[in-house]
Protein backbone atom coordinates (compact mmCIF):
# COMPACT_ATOMS: atom_id res chain seq x y z
CA UNK A 1 0.00 0.00 0.00
CA UNK A 2 1.28 3.41 -0.79
CA UNK A 3 2.62 5.30 1.65
CA UNK A 4 0.83 8.80 2.49
CA UNK A 5 2.26 12.21 2.25
CA UNK A 6 2.21 14.26 5.37
CA UNK A 7 -0.72 16.03 5.93
CA UNK A 8 -2.40 14.69 2.66
CA UNK A 9 -2.81 11.57 0.66
CA UNK A 10 -0.80 9.80 -2.28
CA UNK A 11 -2.31 9.37 -5.46
CA UNK A 12 -0.69 7.36 -8.01
CA UNK A 13 0.85 9.50 -10.89
CA UNK A 14 -1.60 9.68 -14.19
CA UNK A 15 -0.64 7.17 -16.76
CA UNK A 16 -0.41 9.38 -20.31
CA UNK A 17 -0.71 7.01 -23.95
CA UNK A 18 1.85 8.39 -26.13
CA UNK A 19 -0.50 9.57 -29.15
CA UNK A 20 1.96 8.08 -31.68
CA UNK A 21 0.37 4.61 -30.51
CA UNK A 22 -3.24 5.49 -30.15
CA UNK A 23 -5.19 4.13 -32.97
CA UNK A 24 -8.16 5.68 -34.94
CA UNK A 25 -10.98 3.67 -32.96
CA UNK A 26 -9.50 4.92 -29.41
CA UNK A 27 -9.64 8.60 -30.48
CA UNK A 28 -12.74 8.75 -32.18
CA UNK A 29 -14.05 6.88 -28.92
CA UNK A 30 -12.68 9.37 -26.85
CA UNK A 31 -14.25 12.18 -28.95
CA UNK A 32 -17.60 10.90 -29.00
CA UNK A 33 -18.88 11.76 -25.55
CA UNK A 34 -20.53 15.37 -25.28
CA UNK A 35 -19.01 15.75 -21.67
CA UNK A 36 -15.19 14.61 -22.92
CA UNK A 37 -15.98 17.44 -25.97
CA UNK A 38 -17.06 19.78 -23.50
CA UNK A 39 -13.90 19.36 -21.24
CA UNK A 40 -11.94 19.51 -24.53
CA UNK A 41 -13.18 22.91 -25.70
CA UNK A 42 -12.61 24.56 -22.02
CA UNK A 43 -9.23 23.34 -22.12
CA UNK A 44 -8.19 24.65 -25.31
CA UNK A 45 -9.40 28.13 -24.22
CA UNK A 46 -7.07 28.11 -21.69
CA UNK A 47 -3.54 28.20 -21.33
CA UNK A 48 -1.52 24.65 -20.48
CA UNK A 49 -1.73 23.57 -17.06
CA UNK A 50 -4.03 26.62 -15.81
CA UNK A 51 -7.15 24.56 -15.17
CA UNK A 52 -7.42 21.82 -12.29
CA UNK A 53 -9.93 18.94 -12.69
CA UNK A 54 -12.35 20.45 -10.70
CA UNK A 55 -12.57 23.89 -11.99
CA UNK A 56 -14.98 22.03 -14.82
CA UNK A 57 -18.53 22.67 -14.88
CA UNK A 58 -19.86 19.51 -16.34
CA UNK A 59 -23.16 18.07 -15.39
CA UNK A 60 -21.31 14.57 -13.88
CA UNK A 61 -19.89 13.86 -10.55
CA UNK A 62 -16.15 12.86 -9.56
CA UNK A 63 -15.87 9.56 -10.09
CA UNK A 64 -17.80 10.04 -13.59
CA UNK A 65 -15.00 13.32 -14.12
CA UNK A 66 -12.34 11.14 -13.45
CA UNK A 67 -13.49 8.64 -15.78
CA UNK A 68 -13.40 11.18 -18.37
CA UNK A 69 -10.33 12.52 -18.08
CA UNK A 70 -9.00 8.18 -17.50
CA UNK A 71 -10.36 8.38 -21.17
CA UNK A 72 -8.73 11.90 -22.44
CA UNK A 73 -5.43 10.50 -21.19
CA UNK A 74 -5.77 7.45 -22.93
CA UNK A 75 -6.72 8.86 -26.03
CA UNK A 76 -3.25 11.02 -26.00
CA UNK A 77 -5.18 14.09 -25.47
CA UNK A 78 -4.71 15.01 -22.31
CA UNK A 79 -1.59 15.68 -20.05
CA UNK A 80 -2.49 15.70 -16.34
CA UNK A 81 0.32 16.40 -13.56
CA UNK A 82 -0.10 17.31 -10.02
CA UNK A 83 0.30 20.24 -8.35
CA UNK A 84 0.05 19.89 -4.42
CA UNK A 85 -3.21 18.80 -3.75
CA UNK A 86 -4.52 20.08 -7.29
CA UNK A 87 -4.28 17.97 -10.74
CA UNK A 88 -3.98 20.49 -13.42
CA UNK A 89 -4.31 20.00 -16.93
CA UNK A 90 -3.11 20.20 -21.05
CA UNK A 91 -4.35 19.67 -24.13
CA UNK A 92 -2.11 17.81 -25.99
CA UNK A 93 -3.02 20.15 -29.63
CA UNK A 94 0.47 19.49 -31.33
CA UNK A 95 0.72 15.55 -30.38
CA UNK A 96 -2.67 14.65 -31.47
CA UNK A 97 -2.83 17.11 -34.24
CA UNK A 98 0.35 15.24 -35.42
CA UNK A 99 -1.34 11.74 -34.91
CA UNK A 100 -4.80 12.68 -36.27
CA UNK A 101 -4.28 15.86 -38.63
CA UNK A 102 -7.78 18.01 -38.43
CA UNK A 103 -9.52 16.19 -35.88
CA UNK A 104 -8.91 18.65 -33.51
CA UNK A 105 -10.10 21.73 -35.52
CA UNK A 106 -13.52 19.91 -36.53
CA UNK A 107 -14.33 19.58 -32.75
CA UNK A 108 -13.00 22.99 -31.89
CA UNK A 109 -15.67 24.39 -34.61
CA UNK A 110 -18.10 26.64 -33.35
CA UNK A 111 -20.62 24.94 -35.66
CA UNK A 112 -19.67 21.30 -35.12
CA UNK A 113 -22.28 20.58 -32.71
Amino acid sequence: MPKQAEGGSHRAAPVHADPADVSLQTALSAVADPVRVQLIRELAGSADWSRSCGSFDVPVGKAALSHHFTVLRGAGLVEQRDEGPRRVNRLRREEFDARFPGLLALLLRPDAD
